[in-house]
């Protein structure tokens, strides 16, 4: 059975804490920041901790070994 691949693209988007949760970065921050309030550009700068069990599931299935640092 060949080794299983980790899928690049979610291993940079989340990461997994110790406990088990997932940090992601918050949706919607990425352009077209000038048309947004200062408030929601401060916001987007912040990580978010998602600890809902699809999402930690999917990330371990598209990417088993994320870098934890």
């Amino acid at each position: 059975m060949p080794k299983m691949k980790t899928h690049k693209a979610t291993a940079s988007r989340f990461r997994i804490t110790r406990n088990g949760k997932v940090i992601r970065r918050t949706q919607g921050g990425g352009h077209l920041r000038r048309n947004k309030h200062s408030r929601m550009r401060r916001i987007y700068k912040k990580n978010v901790v998602g600890d809902v069990k699809s999402m930690r599931k999917m990330v371990r299935r598209m990417a088993p070994v994320v870098d934890n640092s």
